[in-house]
């Protein structure tokens, strides 16, 4: 009866401990995926692309002879998010830093470059994939030199390879194309 009892108890626990599990987990990969969010607001400039809008655009029929639509094509095939916020607003400027931070300290990434010209400092992040070319999610931050000067926060995950990035950043005409390209490059 006794051994009945345990088996029963272990059970149930195991089902608790999996359910938990299941509860925790969506809200963990959403928190990582969302830590931006925030700057979606006055003041900031933003662009956001979806996994369904990379899906879309994928499905697009191009010109077989194209190679520029055809690489941008399937490089896009490859990518979850993109999500790029640009402002001149100190305190915004200065909530980034800190939102980034915060960021990698929870989401460690490896500091890929950091490049600082003139006042102007930009730090590029990954998570590798399974080969050291290809990345999981780049991580942007390029802050103004100046108080006109914009400072860029973007966030990219998919698993594409990094030499690709600088002509989707050149393509879609994005802030910090040529910060990437130099990262692609070594």
């Amino acid at each position: 009866m006794k051994q009945k009892q345990s088996n029963t108890t272990t059970t149930t626990m195991k089902k608790l401990i999996i359910t938990l599990l299941l509860a925790v987990l969506p809200s963990l990969i959403f928190a990582q995926t969302t830590a931006f969010d925030k700057f979606e607001k006055d003041g900031v400039d933003a662009v956001i692309v979806s996994r369904k809008m990379f899906e879309l655009m994928g499905n697009v029929k191009m010109d077989p002879k194209d190679k520029t639509a055809q690489q941008y094509l399937d490089l896009i095939k490859k990518l979850d998010n993109l999500k790029v916020y640009s402002t001149t607003n100190g305190k915004i400027v200065s909530e980034m830093k800190s939102t980034v931070d915060g960021y990698l300290k929870k989401y460690p990434l490896e500091e890929l470059m950091r490049i600082n010209e003139g006042n102007r400092t930009i730090k590029i992040y990954v998570k590798s994939g399974a080969t050291s070319s290809q990345v999981k999610e780049l991580l942007m931050f390029m802050e103004g030199g100046g108080p006109k000067d914009s400072t860029v926060l973007m966030s990219l995950t998919g698993n594409f390879d990094l030499s690709e990035i600088s002509f989707l950043t050149d393509y879609m005409k994005l802030p910090g194309g040529a910060a990437l390209k130099k990262a692609s490059k070594k």
